[in-house]
């Protein structure tokens, strides 16, 4: 197996289509299924089921893909470690967010660090689902997960502990997980163009009886907020039951019903929508999930940088 293949997996991974890979990474679409091929045939097994120009991974490409962003990062660590000590930072900084906090500060740190380190590639993805967040980084996906805290999957496989800088660790035997606190995330309730509610804060003992889009039960962040209205008192009618978060906004705005979104996002769509925060306000904390002893010179280097930029953010507060 050659490097070379390796980054070609994981460019059809990521675009989804050998014309995507082929067109990011240079090459020539038959380049790119030929190496495809000839990985297949080394490995003796079939990594993508072709769907007319698509491609979806089979359950031996998925297996395939966290082993492949290790090695990777393996390899740009070992250019590094051989490369001049003055030299720039070179690399890549695998990291999955949870959609629904891909935004803000998280955003504004790896701009920061982008721009620090200009050589190093960065692999933003999407975290589907926080129960999967252990499991991804024990099988080297990335090195880092940005997501809700507390991290239930995590805090399922080992003991807590404290650390400095607000952080705490998980005692996962011979392979621990440390969680950076970022900051909360508050959410607000947003309206179909033409609502009419009263200026200021919605209180949530008192919700309008407007029809409200929410997930399907089992998520955690819809869960809580869900438990915080009944214990409000109020229990809105229910329009849509909608897993897929990227669509609430627009469902928003076609008038279907309300619902709660980040703040961040809702205050882009303040001309459009009717949009309020909540009294008492809701919001949950968010961080980064890494494993210490895993991490790559350019992960630890983003670390610094994070906690760098924590500090200096709250000296700020306080001036």
């Amino acid at each position: 197996m050659e490097l070379r293949q390796v980054e070609y997996f994981l460019a059809v991974v990521e675009h989804e289509s050998i014309g995507g890979a082929a067109a990011a990474l240079g090459v020539s679409q038959p380049t790119v299924s030929q190496s495809l091929r000839r990985l297949e045939r080394e490995l003796a097994v079939q990594l993508f089921q072709r769907l007319g120009r698509g491609m979806m991974l089979s359950a031996a490409g998925r297996a395939m893909v966290g082993p492949a962003r290790r090695i990777l990062r393996d390899t740009a660590a070992a250019e590094d470690l051989l490369a001049p000590r003055s030299g720039p930072l070179t690399g890549r900084l695998d990291i999955l967010a949870f959609p629904a906090i891909a935004s803000g500060l998280i955003v504004d740190v790896l701009g920061r660090f982008r721009c620090t380190h200009p050589r190093v590639a960065i692999g933003f993805g999407a975290l589907r689902d926080e129960d999967d967040a252990a499991g991804l980084l024990r099988e080297g996906h990335c090195e880092f997960i940005a997501a809700h805290l507390p991290l239930d999957s995590f805090e399922a496989d080992g003991r807590a502990q404290g650390t400095d800088d607000g952080a705490h660790a998980v005692d996962d035997g011979d392979d621990p997980v440390e969680v950076l606190p970022l900051g909360l995330q508050e959410y607000w309730l947003a309206y179909p163009p033409g609502t009419e509610v009263p200026e200021g804060p919605v209180p949530l003992a008192d919700l309008p009886d407007i029809p409200m889009i929410f997930a399907p039960r089992g998520s955690s962040v819809a869960d809580e907020f869900a438990a915080t209205i009944r214990r409000g008192g109020r229990r809105p009618p229910v329009a849509v039951l909608a897993a897929h978060r990227e669509a609430w906004g627009a469902l928003v705005l076609a008038g279907v019903g309300g619902t709660l979104l980040e703040r961040s996002l809702v205050e882009y769509a303040a001309d459009d929508a009717v949009v309020r925060p909540t009294e008492p306000p809701l919001a949950r904390s968010f961080g980064l999930a890494f494993r210490p002893r895993n991490l790559s010179p350019v992960g630890a280097t983003f670390l610094e940088f994070t906690r760098d930029h924590l500090r200096r953010q709250r000296e700020s507060d306080l001036e």
